[in-house]
């Protein structure tokens, strides 16, 4: 190779630097059927949400005369909501789903952390034991009965701890928060003991400081299983003082019209399904409320926990 064609090859490298295929300038094509396929989800996404918003807001002759679902009603009335709210039923509900949404994922994420970080620190007693039962819990899960027994015992039947327990610690969650410990450089830790610091006050000062993205995506995956968990009010509750905001909904929905409309001071109610249709959206509205303040958070937190260095 004469020094001009390398000289050409180096001067070449320098306007062209050679990148990984993911980070390369996606062609028209592929650019045109991202776009189809973002906005084919984005239908497929917001087509249900804005019809069962459209449902619940459209009043009862509407709905009969399009056969029980608006997309976009003519006449938008809060009638629905209106009921569902004054009958006490849902707004207790929702009272309770939200007191066990935020005590449970403060209690998951008090444990979780606590275990993985135990779990990612070398020469935890036992730690490899319980790595394997950790992950030992995707393998083999208990069914309902050995669950039950297990709440019947601790005596948590019947009250909200029965809501919180089941679902305390989830491995998956363990595993992406101990990866992401492991991946914070050795060398704070070791700075810190040489301050005096304990593995305590590593932990508070420094460790959970830098987590501030995995702990928003755990949090936001506990705070979803909590709010959206039906099955174990439906196991464990018998008052229906407890219930939880998605039983009352699934008991709506299956049921249809369970207001009474001389307790609620109402002539004529609005449709079952206008009011099925408020229920949920009551019910969704919080997480989607929630979820773009932690998206920033999602990726980075996901991938960091997931791939280390």
């Amino acid at each position: 190779m004469t020094t001009e064609s390398f000289a050409a090859i180096l001067r070449h490298r320098r306007r062209h630097p050679e990148r990984p295929a993911w980070m390369e300038q996606p062609g028209l094509p592929a650019q045109a059927i991202k776009t189809v396929v973002i906005i084919g989800m984005v239908v497929a996404v917001a087509y249900p949400f804005l019809l069962c918003l459209g449902t619940s807001l459209a009043s009862k002759d509407e709905l009969a005369a399009n056969g029980g679902y608006v997309l976009f009603p003519s006449d938008p009335t809060f009638e629905a909501y209106r009921v569902v709210l004054d009958g006490g039923v849902v707004t207790r509900a929702a009272t309770v789903s939200v007191g066990v949404t935020l005590v449970g994922t403060l209690l998951s994420l008090l444990c979780t952390i606590s275990l993985a970080y135990g779990l990612s620190r070398p020469g935890t007693t036992a730690g490899k034991p319980l790595l394997l039962l950790v992950l030992g819990t995707f393998l083999f899960t208990p069914g309902i009965i050995p669950n039950y027994l297990v709440i019947q015992e601790l005596g948590l039947l019947d009250s909200y701890g029965a809501l919180i327990a089941p679902t305390l610690l989830n491995a998956f969650n363990i595993v992406v928060m101990r990866a992401f410990f492991q991946g914070i450089p050795d060398e704070l830790h070791e700075a810190a003991k040489l301050d005096g610091a304990g593995e305590f006050r590593i932990l508070r000062t420094i460790v959970l400081p830098l987590s501030k993205a995995v702990i928003a995506v755990v949090g936001l995956f506990y705070a979803v299983t909590y709010w959206n968990s039906f099955f174990n009010a439906m196991l464990y509750i018998n008052d229906g003082e407890k219930l939880p905001l998605q039983m009352v909904l699934r008991s709506y929905v299956l049921q249809g019209d369970t207001f009474n409309a001389k307790a609620l001071g109402v002539a004529v109610l609005p449709s079952s399904t206008a009011m099925s249709m408020a229920v949920l959206i009551l019910a969704i509205v919080p997480i989607v409320a929630v979820y773009p303040f932690l998206q920033k958070y999602f990726v980075k937190g996901v991938l960091t926990g997931a791939i280390k260095g």
